[in-house]
């Protein structure tokens, strides 16, 4: 069973997606994630804080993305490989609560649960590359 964070993280993700790949009002999609989850307050409470949190950088933890995967146009690389790795910089150079390794470890859980064959190396490779950025 995942804990508590992770399911958060999940939650977030699929809001994050939906609002990017149809356009759901992201508020409207949290409170419908949540109450169909059944989350508890704290699992909800995370969930509310990294959609808000990346959406408020979106701009700067987009070009985050670019930079550190030059190679891949950000409007090409998949909706979930691209809002997994916006969690995961949102958390790893903004929010900072949690330890790199940990974020970069969920990011790439996700990547395996909800992505596609390749999606666990690519987010593993775009996140080592931002994590040198974190420390320097």
């Amino acid at each position: 069973m995942a804990g508590k964070r992770r399911k958060a993280r999940i939650i977030a993700l699929k809001a994050l997606y939906e609002l990017d790949s149809v356009g759901h009002k992201p508020q409207e999609s949290l409170s419908r994630l949540l109450e169909d989850s059944s989350a508890a307050v704290d699992v909800a409470a995370f969930a509310q804080e990294l959609v808000a949190g990346v959406l408020d950088h979106q701009q700067e933890i987009d070009e985050v993305i670019r930079q550190k995967a030059p190679a891949w146009p950000l409007e090409q690389v998949a909706v979930v490989d691209r809002n997994i790795l916006r969690l995961a910089i949102y958390e790893i150079l903004i929010d900072n609560r949690v330890p790199v390794r940990a974020a970069i470890n969920e990011a790439v859980e996700l990547a395996k649960s909800f992505g596609g064959e390749s999606s666990p190396k690519f987010v593993n490779g775009v996140l080592g590359s931002v994590s040198l950025m974190q420390t320097s």
